[in-house]
């Protein structure tokens, strides 16, 4: 029996692909372009479309702002919520998932604002759960620097605890619009959640009608041992990246793990790992596309740069043709930079940087025609187990021709072999699509 596997994409509303040929020169700032993307995915029939964010002007890479701005890395980058509403509004199925920092917004105003985002969507809203991992965000927020990753899942834990007994403060049936007796909502049925823990105090309830999820799509995207935990509790759908197929498989084995030891049935986390497809009209013309990309110095520097941001580790004190002097440790994304410098391997930087179109967003390698990238794609999932694929370009930044080679090419190919979903379950919310398969 064929396995089914979810598709879903992540882009941030940054510059396009302002200095390649299929650009649109630094895309417009008024959102049109990714609306539109998000209309050619719903096309697709993807599951989901994922907005990223960062909440800060990254100064890691050569000890200062220039090379973030000058090549356009991490920054510019816009708040995501109006585009998720722009997106959605311009959609029907498509899930839209907005990322939302639990330093940058309090439990509350995430609640109401992720609420508010899911009725405007008819049910199809999600948050993506980040901590954010940059002493350079935490200094916009009053902080001098972030708590320790421990720490910071801790209050994580606590945050999401927050959030659901908000949704929770309103019952489903809370709104009974009696105009007879000129009830619009059962005052019984709105309580008060009067949560004091260690991190967060937040009386409630909310002041918003419950959505049709009653609770958006959670998202989550964690690498580190203390992340996997994490994100095993709490999210629907976890964002992955691993080294190769046994790598993938180790990592959704112990996700599952995880979420069967908090008491959930783990087909109930769908595990996307990220993917980036270079695709030809034969195997020869995509393999030089991507030699072509992966050849070019501004390649090398921009996934340095972007990884510095990351990790607020300075990559550009490192000879590029010697291996890394010491494993390298951050209080930021660990899991990135896991990734990127594969610590034993014995290749220079690179080389780091070259393996697998920069180490970052590709657990496997898919580059070919259509359909030899729909094989390789089936036969992954096959050994993975599931659950399916997130797709992006190495340094989020879309153009129009990689987002039609993937949605008319592409996907019709999976479709072909029974693999992707060929349309929507009319009246779907988000979560009952990703629980479909």
């Amino acid at each position: 029996m064929t396995r089914k596997f979810h598709l879903a994409c992540i882009f941030n509303f940054t510059p396009d692909d302002w200095q390649g040929p299929f650009g649109t020169g630094g895309s417009p700032w008024d959102g049109k372009f990714h609306t539109e993307v998000a209309q050619a995915l719903e096309r697709a029939c993807f599951d989901y479309v994922i907005i990223e964010d960062k909440l800060m002007v990254p100064e890691s890479y050569g000890g200062s702002a220039e090379r973030a701005l000058r090549q356009g890395m991490v920054v510019p980058k816009h708040d995501p919520v109006p585009l998720a509403v722009a997106m959605g509004l311009a959609t029907s199925h498509l899930g839209i998932v907005a990322t939302l920092s639990t330093l940058a917004y309090p439990p509350f105003m995430t609640a109401r604002l992720s609420s508010t985002m899911d009725s405007m969507l008819g049910g199809r809203f999600g948050w993506n759960i980040v901590t954010s991992a940059e002493d350079l965000a935490a200094r916009n927020f009053g902080l001098e620097k972030l708590p320790t990753r421990d720490v910071r899942y801790a209050m994580a834990d606590e945050y999401v605890d927050v959030v659901r007994r908000l949704f929770d403060s309103w019952d489903e049936d809370a709104v009974v619009l009696d105009r007879e007796n000129g009830i619009y909502a059962d005052h019984t049925k709105v309580r008060p959640i009067h949560f004091k823990g260690e991190y967060f105090s937040v009386r409630g309830p909310l002041n918003t009608v419950p959505s049709p999820q009653h609770r958006p799509a959670f998202v989550q995207a964690g690498a580190s041992p203390r992340g996997r935990v994490f994100a095993a509790r709490n999210a629907d759908s976890v964002i992955a990246i691993a080294n190769g197929v046994a790598g993938m498989k180790e990592f959704r084995d112990d996700v599952r793990k995880h979420a069967e030891a908090a008491g959930r049935d783990p087909d109930d986390v769908k595990v996307l790992f990220c993917v980036t497809p270079t695709l030809g009209e034969t195997e020869q013309e995509a393999r030089d596309k991507h030699q072509r990309m992966i050849s070019s110095p501004q390649f090398i520097h921009d996934i340095l740069a972007e990884t510095s941001a990351l990790t607020e580790i300075d990559f550009a004190q490192f000879d590029l043709d010697e291996p890394l002097p010491y494993r390298l440790q951050t209080n930021g994304e660990q899991g990135s930079l896991d990734q990127l410098q594969q610590w034993g391997s014995g290749k220079t930087l690179r080389e780091l940087v070259l393996d697998a179109a920069g180490g970052l967003v590709s657990s496997v390698e898919l580059v070919g025609t259509p359909d030899q990238v729909a094989e390789r794609m089936g036969e992954v999932m096959e050994e993975v187990g599931g659950d399916g694929f997130m797709l992006t370009t190495p340094v989020l930044r879309l153009n129009r021709r990689w987002v039609a080679d993937v949605t008319d090419g592409l996907v019709p190919a999976l479709r072909r072999r029974g693999l992707t979903r060929d349309a929507y379950t009319p009246g779907n919310t988000l979560r009952q699509n990703l629980a479909e398969f």
